[in-house]
């Protein structure tokens, strides 16, 4: 790129900036010494490579979707959290937010999140101990006690049964009196990541790409500023995948869902706005940094020349990221502290969204209050004491970050070839299918899982406190433990709501979604109704299980 085109990009990224900042209070922006710094730089003649890197704000959005960057504004804090009870989450909720959270995501546990009830045998012992219980929308009511749900953002991360906890999330909040079109959060609801990687499925493939696309229709009909996907690289990282892997699956299942709302008829300007991101901040921090970038570039290039987008915000890969729980460790886990500051400033020089930072104990036990603190107090520290957000992707131009930000994005490409390559008609959904079919996704990140180990054993890969520098003064940990009393408790409270709910109804509600499953209708309504009634999160699920069957995973060695 030529000096002149550089200043004329300059001068678009100028006249951006302006508008976007025009109505805020003016203050200088300068280093702890003193020293002023401008909101964005680049290169001050010729640059080859500055077509690639770009200005914030525009295409292909490497340096940020926003030309003000953090200036504009900050990200999101929003700390993971859910556990024992609604009762009990819901005063960790007041807790973050009277902390300066800025927005919640809930944590369920293991039944509720495989779609049973806390009575159900399966559950036995499971109860509250990963995540909050939810059985009902009367759960639903008590966790967001006190919360008004049409002023703050909430992400759910659950996906076999996202689609009745999202129906759950809607007549709770119609139960404050919040219409559901100014609702506005996340749903994970990416069920292609659970045959891959988290193995948290209901149904076959096709009900449950069914179901999403049913709910992809709502949403756009109904509440636009609902985000009804959140497509999730986190768990394919944390079971083993590499940088490159993350990218290229997380992206290729995004692609697949962009098929699904094409083939629904859905304009891609309009429901391409509603699909978010979930990534994982592991510890190599430049890698990171450059998989985040390469994120922007790659899904902005593949949807306007692939999928057709015509608008900025079709265009645009949001994500949300949270540290990695993977490099966690039971050894020193102080240690994890550092570990958690480094993951978060690499996501927030990547140009994250909104941040989660992991506890220092969550790989004992889910958070204590004391560690919850920390956690959120981590972010606070990067916003407001390290000055970061002063620049707008302070990092670009760097070579070795641009060198790695190309070098994952031609890694990322080449298996988006071998992903389309193994579907019958070329497209990335079909390949999608076929690769959990087959096991290859789970071939693949078993293959880099064992590699990483292997490196971990001869001493290759170094962590600290478990290979190497591993004498220690710690004292013992308190972790916060969750009781058998909470289950008791649970079953208790479901056992009185079955009791005093019109029984009829329930039946009646079902049957109807029941008759919605075999027909071609949209089944959002009818499950609003199941849920209105107080059928239970079980009870639905087992009424679709019954209807479309369930899955097992082919074996692969």
């Amino acid at each position: 790129m030529n000096a002149d085109e550089i200043e004329a990009g300059r001068a678009r990224w100028q006249a951006r900036y302006d508008a976007a900042t025009a109505r805020a209070p003016r203050r200088e922006h300068r280093t702890l010494s003193g020293l002023e710094v401008a909101p964005v730089y680049g290169p001050e003649g010729e640059d080859p490579r500055f077509e690639r890197i770009g200005w914030p704000g525009e295409y292909p959005y490497t340096r940020g979707l926003y030309a003000t960057g953090y200036r504009g504004r900050p990200w999101t804090i929003r700390q993971f959290a859910g556990f024992g009870n609604a009762r009990r989450t819901n005063e960790r909720y007041k807790m973050i937010l009277g902390a300066g959270g800025g927005g919640l995501s809930v944590a369920f546990d293991m039944p509720t999140l495989m779609g049973r009830d806390s009575d159900d045998p399966r559950a036995l012992g499971e109860v509250g101990h990963c995540g909050v219980a939810v059985d009902s929308a009367s759960d639903m009511d008590v966790l967001f006690d006190g919360i008004p749900l049409g002023e703050v953002t909430t992400s759910m991360t659950i996906s076999g049964p996202a689609v009745p906890v999202f129906c759950m999330y809607v007549v709770a909040a119609e139960r404050q009196g919040v219409p559901a079109a100014r609702l506005n959060g996340t749903l994970q609801t990416d069920i292609f990541k659970e045959y891959i990687a988290q193995k948290e499925w209901l149904f076959p493939p096709e009900p449950h790409l069914r179901l999403i696309g049913d709910l992809m229709e709502y949403c756009a009909a109904e509440i636009p500023a609902y985000k009804p996907l959140s497509v999730s690289g986190y768990h394919i990282r944390e079971a083993g995948a590499t940088a490159a892997q993350e990218l290229a699956f997380t992206l290729a299942d995004g692609f697949g869902y962009v098929e699904l709302g094409l083939s629904r008829g859905l304009d891609v300007d309009v429901f391409a706005p509603g699909l978010s991101f979930f990534f994982d901040a592991h510890i190599d921090f430049f890698e990171e940094i450059a998989k985040f970038r390469a994120a922007r570039r790659i899904w902005a290039r593949w949807m306007r020349d692939v999928y057709g987008a015509r608008t900025e915000k079709a265009r645009w890969l949001r994500f949300h990221t949270q540290t990695a729980g993977v490099s966690l460790t039971a050894q020193q886990p102080d240690n994890n502290i550092v570990r958690t500051a480094i993951e978060a400033l690499a996501a927030v020089l990547g140009g994250t969204n909104s941040l989660h930072t992991n506890a220092l104990d969550e790989v004992l036990a889910l958070p204590s209050e004391k560690a919850a603190e920390i956690a959120l107090r981590t972010q606070q520290v990067i916003m407001e004491e390290t000055e970061v957000v002063n620049v707008v992707d302070p990092l670009g131009g760097s070579w070795y970050v641009e060198a790695l930000t190309d070098r994952l994005e031609a890694e990322a490409e080449t298996i988006f070839t071998k992903i389309r390559d193994m579907g019958a008609d070329g497209t990335m959904t079909s390949g999608i299918l076929r690769g959990i079919e087959d096991g290859w996704f789970m071939s693949e990140i078993a293959e880099a899982a064992f590699d990483y180990q292997r490196k971990l054993e001869k001493g290759e890969k170094k962590i600290v406190g478990v290979n190497c520098h591993t004498s220690t003064v710690e004292q013992p940990l308190e972790i916060l433990r969750i009781g058998h009393e909470v289950e008791v408790e649970q079953r208790r409270v479901l056992a009185g709501r079955r009791a005093v709910r019109d029984g009829a109804a329930v039946d009646r509600a079902l049957a109807a979604l029941v008759a919605a499953a075999r027909s071609d209708r949209n089944m959002i309504a009818p499950m609003l109704d199941a849920v209105r009634a107080e059928a239970t999160l079980g009870e639905i699920c087992d009424a679709l299980r019954e209807e479309w069957g369930t899955y097992s995973e082919p074996a692969r060695f």
